[in-house]
């Protein structure tokens, strides 16, 4: 669990590093970051699982560097592993994508993959000390007229050609990265704001869950008074505060009891409302909660978590969601449930999606999974929206 003073890795920038076996990549990552991240070794395929790195690197900023296996692996175990760099590729903000030979078509349909998914893409003919100066000018003419971009020309064992590597990647950078609050245009300085926060068992004794860290993080960033209790001291809290909050925010397994509370100047909202349009697209979340309406004893709904925790009693996803939407369509309602980044390709059994606050995925990914469920015609919301609707107080909560 990051604390205050630590950047999660879902808020930094995820650079992913793709190419064919053997390319190199594992080499310009550990030259990149100036240490042994990845093993380097001659033989193609060392690197099997993605392998994903925090760092702290001067002109970037905290971000994330991401391993991978080469895309062009054979076998079954092959075809496993170029699945996980395809789900690497999900997360990836900025994508390298290295040219080691002549032959680019599988460079290439990688580079289409993230041009139409906007990622900023740096392109690399990498272990450049290896080849002939015509083999050089063949890739980077090649690469030129299938891209319109002009690749860098790198070896890894050149210190001042890395540093190029790094400045051609900070113009990269989506300018908008890093800007996005939490709380959004809510509140500003000296606003108080009031978190309600319940410790229950997915809370570890002596610790925050992440979403109440980093929510903190944001009031505090923005000079916010902050104030927190827990449900069962809502009362005595609200009758201790000289004035009324201008923002109530609260954990979405609890939203009705606090906003039959809440005073009636105060605004409300929950932490999973809140990363809903923090991390994904709220109004969509908002749109798609109406499928519920739809939903019969024969439908089929999907929930996603992003964390892998093992299933605890009253879980919100797996339990108490599940609880709600059965209460009101049926017991015959079937729902699924998947962790981590375990997440169908083929949506379309489904009549409704329900994804988790998602504090543990960067935004892109969450986009990515959003993205398939609109292509292929599915509505996808969010556990706050979800509760908020259930609770016939949707239109009350403020984003």
């Amino acid at each position: 669990m990051p604390t205050l003073n630590e950047t999660p890795r879902s808020d930094r920038l995820h650079i992913g590093f793709f190419g064919k076996r053997n390319a190199g990549k594992s080499t310009l990552i550990n030259a990149f970051a100036k240490q042994q991240i990845s093993i380097v070794s001659d033989v193609a395929g060392t690197t099997t699982d993605p392998v994903f790195k925090s760092m702290e690197i001067a002109g970037i900023g905290a971000c994330v560097l991401i391993d991978t296996a080469g895309f062009d692996d054979i076998g079954e175990l092959g075809k496993i592993r170029v699945e996980k760099t395809k789900k690497a590729a999900e997360k990836t903000d900025v994508a390298v994508i290295l040219f080691s030979d002549s032959d680019i078509k599988k460079e290439l349909e990688w580079f289409e993959y993230f041009k139409k998914r906007g990622t900023s893409v740096l392109l690399v003919i990498s272990k450049a000390d290896t080849m002939s100066g015509d083999e050089i000018s063949q890739i980077s003419s090649e690469v030129k007229k299938a891209t319109g971009k002009e690749p860098l020309v790198i070896s890894a064992e050149n210190e001042s050609i890395t540093e190029r590597f790094k400045e051609n990647l900070i113009r990269l950078i989506p300018e908008d990265f890093g800007s996005r609050s939490i709380t959004g245009n809510l509140v500003g300085d000296s606003d108080l704001v009031l978190l309600v926060m319940p410790q229950d068992i997915q809370a570890p004794k002596g610790r925050l869950i992440l979403p109440q860290v980093q929510t903190i993080r944001d009031l505090l960033d923005k000079k916010c008074v902050v104030m927190s209790c827990t449900t069962d001291r809502l009362d005595k809290t609200l009758n201790a505060l000289a004035y009324p909050p201008k923002l109530i925010i609260t954990d979405s397994q609890v939203f009705k009891t606090v906003y039959e509370k809440k005073p009636k100047e105060s605004m409300l909202t929950s932490y999973s409302t809140l990363f809903a349009g923090y991390k994904g697209d709220l109004e969509y979340y908002i749109k798609s909660a109406e499928a519920v309406e739809m939903l019969t004893e024969k439908s089929k709904v999907l929930i996603a978590e992003a964390c892998t925790h093992a299933p605890l009693a009253e879980d919100i996803g797996r339990e108490k969601i599940p609880r709600m939407l059965r209460k009101k369509v049926g017991e015959g309602l079937k729902i699924d449930v998947v962790g981590g980044s375990d997440f169908p390709d083929d949506l379309t059994e489904y009549d409704l999606i329900i994804q988790c606050g998602a504090c543990m995925f960067n935004r892109k990914y969450v986009m990515s999974r959003i993205d398939r469920a609109k292509a292929q015609g599915v509505p996808m919301s969010n556990y706050g929206v979800i509760i908020a609707y259930l609770n016939n107080i949707l239109d009350k909560i403020s984003y």
